[in-house]
């Protein structure tokens, strides 16, 4: 059994945690209680074509959920699609064309969905990017910020009316243990100032993934919808393989499994306990804090000028 000191030990050793080695300890504590069925419910995917987020859209259509997969390239979403279908026999699994980066596009992809499906019970934003030059989007926005932070904004603002009055509906922000490193930096959200640094780059949306997460928690508390955010550890990714080579040659035999990921989303969007609170950061199912140091919490009034950016850049209200 893992108990709460040794979850701690393996949390603050980084190695220990995020690694395959703490989840394979965590999970022996877990017990073989099935998750909940999900047959009936709808659960929306973003970056669902592959690792983390393919392993998870998997796992919801074993449970029986009705899976809608949000994906840039329809090629890739049916491939995606196919395989799912036929490693766990459900067939109620459709593919919706996003790119997360465009604002216009998921707006778009949540009017398609709206006209589709009367209720949602699951949201996963787990599409995300990190690359090594500063980019700009046709939106005239950076790539990374677009991606992670500003798509995913626009998409759960977009979709509270087909979640609001569920029994709750559930939003799951997939994170990253990178954001440790970072605060909220308002006045740099896109790195216009400076030399740009990917890495850098990607932690500080986490981290803005993370304050946006708990102000949606406040925001939505009372309309059945409770909002949490979760980190995978160290996963073996194509992400990963592309973007941190480096990384991952150092790691690969301490790297995670995708489905060794995804499992707390999964755990997130079915079992009961998430449901019963809202706000939280979550990884291998126990709430972890949110600041392990005191220079990454952010400024008073910070995470208001985050919001109103992000109204201001989406175009919603």
């Amino acid at each position: 059994m893992a108990g709460a000191w040794l979850d701690t030990l393996l949390d603050r050793s980084i190695i220990g945690g995020y690694t395959s080695l703490g989840y394979r300890l965590r999970s022996a504590s877990w017990g073989s209680t099935a998750l909940p069925r999900l047959d009936g419910r709808v659960v929306v995917i973003t970056g669902a074509t592959a690792g983390i987020g393919l392993a998870a859209a998997e796992r919801f259509a074993a449970l029986g959920a009705d899976v809608r997969l949000l994906a840039r390239s329809a090629e890739r979403g049916e491939a995606a699609r196919a395989r799912i279908a036929e490693r766990t026999g459900n067939t109620d699994v459709t593919v919706h064309i996003c790119d997360l980066s465009i604002v216009a596009s998921v707006q778009a992809c949540a009017g398609e969905l709206a006209g589709i499906v009367p209720q949602i019970d699951v949201l996963v934003n787990n599409a995300g990017v990190l690359t090594a030059r500063r980019t700009m989007t046709r939106e005239g926005v950076e790539l990374t910020f677009a991606t992670n932070v500003l798509g995913p904004f626009a998409l759960t603002q977009a979709l509270v009316p087909l979640m609001a009055g569920g029994g709750p509906s559930r939003v799951i922000n997939v994170s990253s243990g990178g954001m440790y490193g970072q605060k909220l930096n308002v006045d740099e959200l896109q790195m216009e100032h400076g030399t740009f640094d990917g890495v850098a780059a990607y932690a500080r949306t986490k981290r803005a993934e993370v304050v946006l997460t708990e102000m949606w928690a406040e925001h939505l508390s009372g309309v059945g919808i409770v909002v949490h955010a979760m980190h995978p550890g160290w996963v073996d990714t194509p992400g990963v393989q592309s973007s941190l080579p480096r990384f991952r040659a150092i790691t690969r035999p301490l790297l995670r499994t995708p489905e060794q990921g995804a499992d707390t989303i999964v755990w997130l969007g079915a079992a009961h306990l998430p449901g019963e609170s809202s706000g939280g950061f979550w990884h291998d199912r126990r709430r972890r804090p949110t600041h392990l140091v005191p220079w990454t919490r952010e400024r008073p009034g910070d995470r208001e000028r985050l919001w109103r950016e992000c109204v201001r850049l989406s175009g919603r209200h």
